[in-house]
């Protein structure tokens, strides 16, 4: 009973880049399927998913949208990923729990490059997927030229299951590649079949050939056959095709319009007949389901009714309204259809709901009604590249504002937040402009807190470059009974870069009674906290050689004011030296772009370490450099606009380095600081 539940279900994403036509896809599949009576429109606003103003405003997918529908005796929930790279965390928490995911492709082969890092995420965890070809009425290419494209990246070969038909240019139908049958599209309506078009036969029968020797990799039989020039029967080509698919050997291609409902039921009929059932994702993951309820957190939700909203896929047993899952009652049950929420008692194995009021959980969580044996894998967090500086624009939102980046963070965990050491700074990170101006109108919009924004202030540090003997800091304060005296003599040494902070002493007699000498240590650090150019001073050695003391007047205060005056005239006359921080960074691109890449770096005062071929990514190198943190923080931008949006780098801290005496001149002037 469980295995016929399980192959009657079926859990697909729909992925692809921005105005790539997923959303619209989405609204066919829901029309045709007859899930719903009208078609939405992205530009009118009123589709299904999307519903939400920062989604509306901006005409793109901003999270993720769950629907559910049947076709063909199969109940299918469609899941639409958003499609900027900078949201792609949201697209790959979402793939980890589907059976398979529909990469949608707009016809231009000058596109085919922006799907690059999903089709390298799919194919690192053999998430079966194929592409649908969309926008085909108005190509910018031809369909080789496409399938070229497509197959210079991926690892997985791009199999067409379906040929077009043109008149006059037109796209007008298609040809089944495994029947040899051709079809008229119509709009709104199934396509007719009619016969093959003699013009289109030899094409026809080149990509027929190309299909089945591809299926002849993988299968002994089939390439017997193939050589014996036996034609296969078509449930041995839809047999090898199920099965290559649900291991992801391969990538067949499928074509359409989906503004027209084009090809979207030939693709559903691909999706009953070869996508894995979730019985199957279970095998080829290793999940063994046991007698206690598995379910993977993929995507958390705050809603302004039901508070926080879990959607989650079920891999074994059942939920069950009221069921714990890792300690924590659930708060309801539903099946998700865009905004609607409907209730349900339970929900089977294979099953992705929403479930309500999971405190404890965080995407990608793994939970169980029972002990918790095994954890799922989840997909990696992507590290922060672009930061802002927020502040709320009423002060008397500030003691809100960790509360809610916090709830921020659990709906979206490619966001970073700190409260930064030197800068005092609230930093949000994230992956672009575009990222962080969502969370922005979110703060505003679910928590009503307005934000200003700023890009955050580099956290300079500064140094000396020359040594001081013997300065001298006198406190005298006479106020009526006992005074305050303290009086050090300093010695002010550099130390090489990266050594931090000495100190020590070599006082003898007793010049300066032991118990002061902590708090004179005290008030060197305190004053090099801000140091003469008004930044954190580093890599000092600082040795306390002689001083005196009253027996009534001194105490621990007067020493720490006669060090930190000692300091402030000692350091001036040290030669400080503005230091900035420099970053490793490994930047990822298509090969095509490294020279674009090399200037870029020599362009924001960089140093090229070296270039080699990324590993595991065909066509692609990985250069690796130095660049002051100064000029990283917009370079996401400019990267992302010098490789049509493909191009991404890790970075991490590095060294110190003294800045360039001119811009040295410029930071001070900006920041108000004095040598």
């Amino acid at each position: 009973m469980a295995q016929n539940v399980l192959s009657g279900r079926r859990n697909v994403a729909l992925v692809g880049t921005y105005s790539s036509g997923k959303t619209t896809l989405l609204e066919s599949i829901m029309s045709v399927t007859g899930a719903t009576t009208r078609k939405g429109s992205v530009d009118e606003g009123n589709t299904l998913g999307d519903s939400s103003p920062e989604a509306r405003t901006r005409h793109m997918t901003v999270e993720l949208n769950a629907a559910s529908t049947q076709y063909g005796g199969i109940c299918f929930t469609f899941v639409d990923c958003p499609g900027s790279v900078e949201l792609q965390q949201e697209t790959n928490h979402a793939l980890m729990g589907v059976d398979a995911a529909i990469v949608v492709c707009e016809a231009d082969p000058n596109k085919v490059l922006t799907l690059s890092p999903l089709l390298q995420f799919l194919d690192t965890w053999e998430i079966p997927h194929l592409i649908w070809i969309n926008k085909l009425d108005r190509a910018n290419g031809t369909f080789a030229e496409v399938l070229a494209a497509l197959r210079q990246i991926s690892s997985r070969p791009v199999i067409p299951q379906q040929y077009p038909i043109r008149q006059n240019h037109e796209l007008v139908g298609f040809i089944d590649l495994v029947t040899e049958q051709a079809f008229h599209y119509h709009p709104g309506a199934p396509a007719d079949p009619v016969p093959l078009p003699a013009a289109l036969q030899a094409e026809e029968q080149i990509a027929r050939a190309e299909m089945l020797e591809a299926l002849a990799d993988y299968d002994d039989h089939l390439l017997e056959e193939l050589l014996e020039d036996i034609a296969p029967p078509e449930e041995e080509i839809f047999r090898d095709l199920r099965m290559e698919l649900g291991a992801d050997l391969i990538v067949p291609v499928f074509i359409g319009v989906a503004l027209n409902d084009y090809g979207v039921r030939p693709l559903l009929n691909a999706l009953v007949k070869e996508a894995p059932a979730p019985d199957v994702t279970c095998e080829k993951r290793g999940i063994t389901c046991e007698t206690d309820t598995l379910a993977q957190v993929l995507k958390t939700y705050y809603t302004p009714q039901g508070g926080k909203l879990s959607l989650v896929r079920v891999w074994c047993g059942e939920l069950k309204d009221g069921d714990s899952l890792n300690g924590d009652r659930m708060g309801g049950l539903y099946d998700l259809t865009g905004t609607q929420q409907n209730s349900l008692t339970r929900a089977e194995a294979g099953r992705i709901v929403a479930v309500a009021r999971l405190e404890g959980a965080q995407t990608g969580d793994t939970l169980t009604t029972g002990t918790l044996k095994t954890l799922l894998p989840k997909a990696p967090v992507i590290e922060p590249v672009y930061a802002l500086a927020i502040t709320s624009v009423k002060r008397s939102d500030e003691v809100k504002l960790s509360a809610a980046l916090t709830k921020l963070l659990e709906e979206d965990p490619s966001l970073f937040w700190e409260q930064h050491g030197d800068t005092h700074e609230v930093i949000l990170w994230g992956q672009g402009d575009v990222h962080l101006n969502l969370a922005i109108d979110r703060l505003s919009r679910k928590y009503n807190l307005p934000m200003s924004t700023h890009l955050p202030q580099v956290p300079y540090k500064e140094t000396i470059r020359q040594a001081k003997e013997a300065v001298h800091g006198r406190y005298k304060h006479q106020s009526g009974g006992h005074g305050q005296f303290g009086d050090v003599y300093l010695s002010i040494q550099p130390l090489p870069r990266g050594d931090g902070f000495a100190f020590s002493d070599t006082i003898v007699g007793g010049v300066v009674p032991k118990q002061y000498i902590p708090s004179v240590e005290t008030g060197v650090r305190e004053y090099l906290d801000h140091g003469p150019l008004g930044f954190p001073v580093v890599d000092v050695a600082v040795t306390l050689t002689n001083g005196s003391y009253h027996n009534v007047d001194s105490s621990d205060n007067a020493f720490k004011q006669a060090a930190r005056i000692a300091m402030q005239e000692g350091l001036a006359a040290c030669t400080p030296t503005l230091l900035e921080p420099i970053d490793l960074v490994e930047i990822s691109v298509p090969s095509s772009y490294t020279s674009n890449v090399l200037k870029l770096i020599t362009g924001r005062r960089g140093q090229i370490l070296g270039y080699e071929a990324k590993a595991d990514w065909p066509g692609w190198d990985v250069v690796t450099g130095h660049l002051p943190q100064a000029e990283m923080q917009t370079m996401i931008l400019e990267l992302r606009s010098l490789t049509m949006g493909v191009g991404f780098f890790k970075w991490t801290y590095d060294h110190l380095d003294p800045v360039p005496e001119k811009l040295t001149e410029r930071i001070l002037a900006s920041t108000g600081s004095d040598r």
